[in-house]
């Protein structure tokens, strides 16, 4: 009688046993963990302080630094090596909050240390926008002029059915490419926003919407400095129209068109479409109407300045996303839309205050 050859079977089985108890044994005999320092372990959240953190390990191998908790507290930079471990510098967000930081090395016991962030509740130049909202450094503002003008220009070229339903006016084109060029741009934030393309650019470091204080509320709606008391009582909120964003969130720079800057506002005040608006109680007519300066466009990359604006809805018409060249606009027929000087109509070139230069 031939028996079955279970030899090779037996062989695998047991191979798999010895390979199974070769990967569990380091974790019975991991040594014991580092020994984590922060320097200082509380910080203002101020998007800028910087706190140390030191790990003492025998260990060459890489730890792994994380948080277990409110990771938006802060940022890990990068590790350098030292003569008793591993050192890296961790730079606070501006959420006020205590987190535990996390430090993983394969060969030894995890270890952790509280690192706490506080409040910054100032307002240096009083127009009741939090100085932890404000973009200082030039690469944030570069960042943030960058991905501002590309994602009101993107949704000109973008499908209507792709694009926000939200974007139904001229403020609401402006809202949205604010609080989309505050995010983290990472993979799964394009694969969400549908968008034609997606540049190399960087995002804002100081902080990432909607991971600070106010949270969703982003825009400034009522009158006054900033106080604590304004992150929780209605003083600032997701929506804001036209001229909010113009008195509240935005400051005058000029009427003179050639101190615009790429991601500065337009603003155009008609006093007989308030009047025609309170006479027709429908959705258009509305008084203040608002465009994005683009400079040159990042998408047509033909050396022309444009501004791109949602016309807003008139009746049953819903409106639509233009795109205008600089003589184009100069040239409008309607003269009244026209950004000169002698159109009184044209209230000028406004910046968002968050990119106010600090007196």
């Amino acid at each position: 009688m031939i028996r079955p050859r279970a030899g090779p079977i037996a062989l695998s089985t047991t191979a798999a046993v010895v390979v199974s108890l070769l990967w569990a044994t380091p974790s019975l005999h991991k040594t014991a963990p580092p020994r984590l320092d922060i320097a200082p372990a509380e910080l203002p959240a101020d998007g800028y302080a910087i706190a140390t953190l030191t790990i003492e390990t025998q260990s060459m191998e890489t730890p792994r630094v994380s948080f277990t908790d409110n990771p938006h507290t802060a940022t890990v930079g990068h590790l350098t090596r030292t003569a008793s471990g591993w050192q890296a510098q961790l730079r606070t967000g501006v959420w006020p909050a205590r987190t535990t930081v996390r430090v993983e090395i394969p060969s030894a016991q995890p270890a952790v240390a509280t690192l706490t962030t506080k409040l910054v509740p100032g307002d240096s130049e009083g127009d009741g926008t939090p100085d932890f909202l404000r973009l200082d450094e030039h690469r944030d503002q570069t960042a943030f002029r960058r991905w501002f003008t590309f994602l009101a220009e993107a949704q000109y070229f973008q499908q209507p059915a792709l694009r926000p339903a939200g974007i139904v006016d001229c403020a609401a084109l402006i809202r949205y490419a604010y609080r989309e060029a505050l995010r983290a741009h990472t993979g799964s934030w394009a694969a969400e926003a549908h968008l034609p393309l997606v540049p190399p650019f960087e995002s804002v470091a100081r902080y990432q919407y909607p991971f600070t204080p106010l949270g969703s509320a982003l825009f400034r709606v009522r009158e006054g400095s900033f106080r604590p008391s304004d992150l929780d009582d209605g003083a600032f909120a997701q929506f804001a129209d036209a001229q909010t964003i113009e008195r509240l969130n935005t400051y005058f720079v000029s009427r003179d068109l050639d101190r615009a800057l790429p991601g500065d506002l337009l603003f155009f005040h008609h006093e007989e479409q308030r009047q025609d608006s309170e006479q027709r109680r429908d959705s258009g007519g509305m008084p203040f109407h608002s465009m994005i300066y683009l400079g040159e466009s990042p998408i047509a990359k033909d050396g022309t300045r444009y501004v791109v604006y949602h016309t807003g809805p008139t009746g049953s018409d819903p409106g639509e996303i233009r795109r205008l060249s600089l003589p184009e606009l100069l040239r409008f027929p309607e003269p009244q839309w026209r950004p000169v000087a002698a159109n009184r109509n044209f209230l000028g070139v406004y910046r968002w205050n968050i990119l106010r230069e600090t007196s």
